[in-house]
């Protein structure tokens, strides 16, 4: 028989041993939210749960079970198939550990397939998120917190960093958004929910560390609504300025905003802006993208829009003394972000 396991419970055994974990709701659930590193085997689809759903409100309870059983019994062997691919400890889980996930671990009990059954699903999983990034401080660690106009490299030297084994939470690649009113274009944006247990998660991974890396974001990246906590932690950091060259900053964007692919999209968040640009500029900008000259677009939005408003934010940590990283591509300023942690002890202090 199966056997039922906390989200508590659950955590502590990861900690010594892997768990293949089982999402087995629809795909659109398992894409609105889900635990990270969840595979998705749902006991029934889309279409199946929105006909049962009508079932169990039209009819009856038990009509409603009747037709899941028919459904599942069809689709058994391709069930049990995709578990036993799955080689180590298994859990499953449904939205608050209920018919969907009972069904599944006792047939694959039947099956001779040992699963444990996560209690209270997702529903438990989201409150412990919640409950825990509430009481969650960091008063132990000190935070370098990145700051740098628009188109300076800031996400591609945390990535760089992460990569090298430094303690990085980028928060922006959290939230499957960068920030801008372009954030969301060419990537997979992500909800509160994800985000919440992506940081989590993320938070977990770093605990051990004596500082922490960040971006200097603001309280909403997109959607998204960062904790109070990390805004604190962001507030009292280690302020570092990375300056690049306005022609360096361009090919950043180009790089990783890509505008000749997504051209149309782009064109429709501009004009949400463009209101706030002195008009000739702001038609000059919308000529140079809808004309393909994406360069000398993205100059002129830096110049006359983004440069502005970012100086703003930024004369705000003049009284910090912040440390001014000026150099002339991302490399080197990897290197020289790195030079600042060691020479700091790794400790914060500047």
């Amino acid at each position: 028989m199966f056997q039922d396991i906390t989200v508590e419970e659950l955590l502590e055994v990861q900690n010594h041993k892997k768990i293949t974990l089982i999402d087995v709701r629809s795909p659109s659930e398992f894409k609105e939210s889900t635990i990270p590193g969840s595979l998705n085997i749902p006991v029934f689809n889309d279409e199946e749960r929105a006909e049962i759903g009508t079932i169990y409100k039209q009819v009856s309870v038990d009509a409603a079970k009747e037709r899941g059983l028919e459904i599942m019994a069809a689709k058994l062997p391709s069930f049990v198939k995709s578990f036993k691919q799955i080689e180590g400890d298994k859990a499953v889980y449904c939205w608050r550990g209920g018919m969907r996930s009972r069904t599944a671990a006792t047939v694959l009990s039947l099956m001779d397939i040992h699963v444990n059954r996560i209690t209270g699903g997702i529903k438990a999983y989201r409150k412990y998120v919640l409950d825990t990034l509430d009481t969650m401080r960091l008063d132990h660690r000190q935070a370098f917190v990145l700051h740098g106009l628009t188109g300076t490299g800031k996400t591609a030297v945390l990535q760089q960093l992460h990569e090298d084994g430094y303690p990085v939470v980028d928060l922006e690649k959290l939230a499957g958004h960068r920030g801008s009113i372009f954030g969301h274009i060419g990537v997979e944006v992500s909800n509160q929910k994800t985000f919440d247990a992506l940081l989590l998660e993320r938070l977990k991974q770093v605990e051990n560390a004596a500082f922490i890396l960040i971006e200097a974001e603001s309280k909403r990246i997109g959607k998204i609504v960062v904790p109070d906590f990390l805004m604190e932690k962001k507030e009292n950091g280690v302020a570092i300025v990375l300056e690049l060259p306005l022609e360096e900053r361009v090919r950043q964007i180009m790089k990783e905003y890509a505008p000749e692919s997504y051209k149309e999209q782009y064109l429709e968040a501009f004009n949400l802006i463009k209101n706030r640009i002195h008009t000739p500029i702001a038609a000059e900008i919308a000529n140079s993208l809808e004309s393909d000259r994406f360069e000398a677009g993205i100059r002129m939005l830096l110049e006359h829009y983004y440069d502005p408003r970012y100086k703003h934010t930024l004369s705000q940590y003049e009284d910090s003394s912040p440390i001014v990283v000026s150099v002339d591509h991302v490399e080197a300023a990897v290197n020289a972000i790195k030079e600042i942690i060691d020479r700091n002890g790794k400790e914060g202090q500047p």
